[in-house]
């Protein structure tokens, strides 16, 4: 079903607002975690937890991490603002990180793209969900090598919910591809540290891609972990090669998992008919 202009337009602007909670999700929910941690692990040892000022992704409002610069309503407009600051801050000029602004129109154009290509449907508004989730853990992945419990379980839970409609697939499938997928990265890395007394991979990767497959269903996995298999070996031979990355040195799966989850959300199916005529 094809979107109007209108509404591909109204999707570009959502994704704008939503690519700049997203930054701060990126940044503030590991800071939360690790907080978390610290404070569980006083309270194991009996003594009193650290005291830190109150965070929460809504609260305090977002400042410059160098002079303290508290960002005003009209400091914070997606783009616009980091165009108009040109990328400083207004406080003490320091530089603001790019990234933020390609986050924000990132995600305004796969919103846009989720509009254009599924029009205005229950697929589009989970396609939007799915994609800033990964967009998210991505770079938190990047970031801190982690993958928050706080959204890929949920994920996997909304995963289920818009299959029980059948969005996506049908739910004994998207069940199943939950099961599986967590069960596939679960032996994989049991083998591999079983053979090599190492831990390949971190228990996130396994929620992961069981969210994906509560997504997708359990005939897209192969594909999903073919394709994020190959992109992540090509970059990790490329940062051994060109950066001089040591071996040793652990690279993030996530962010592979999470192109490879995009691209079977919207394509998963032809490209599987496709890979199995080849195969065939």
């Amino acid at each position: 079903m094809a979107a109007d202009p209108g509404l591909i337009a109204l999707a570009a602007v959502f994704g704008l607002a939503v690519g700049s909670f997203l930054n701060v999700v990126i940044h503030r929910l590991p800071i939360m975690m690790e907080r978390d941690w610290l404070s569980q692990c006083a309270e194991l040892r009996g003594e009193t937890a650290p005291e830190h000022e109150p965070l929460t992704l809504a609260t305090p409002r977002s400042r410059c991490p160098h002079c303290g610069h508290r960002i005003t309503a009209l400091e914070n407009i997606p783009v616009v603002s980091y165009l108009v600051l040109g990328g400083r801050c207004r406080g003490c000029r320091a530089r603001i990180s790019p990234r933020y602004p390609l986050v924000e129109i990132f995600t305004g154009f796969a919103f846009a793209f989720a509009a254009w290509q599924l029009g205005p449907t229950a697929a589009a508004a989970g396609a939007m969900l799915f994609i800033a989730a990964m967009i998210a853990l991505t770079l938190i992945d990047f970031d801190t090598q982690l993958l928050p419990d706080d959204i890929t379980l949920p994920l996997l839970w909304a995963g289920l919910l818009f299959n029980a409609f059948g969005v996506f697939t049908d739910l004994k499938s998207a069940v199943l591809g939950a099961a599986a997928g967590y069960l596939i990265l679960w032996s994989v890395y049991w083998m591999f540290k079983l053979a090599t007394g190492k831990e390949g991979m971190g228990f996130g990767d396994f929620k992961l891609l069981a969210a994906i497959g509560a997504w997708t269903g359990w005939a897209v996995l192969p594909l999903t972990i073919l394709l994020s298999s190959f992109v992540g070996a090509v970059v990790g031979i490329a940062l051994m090669v060109l950066t001089k990355h040591g071996r040793d040195v652990p690279i993030p799966f996530g962010p592979y998992l999470a192109i490879a989850g995009v691209i079977a959300l919207f394509w998963g199916k032809p490209l599987t008919s496709a890979y199995l005529h080849l195969a065939i």
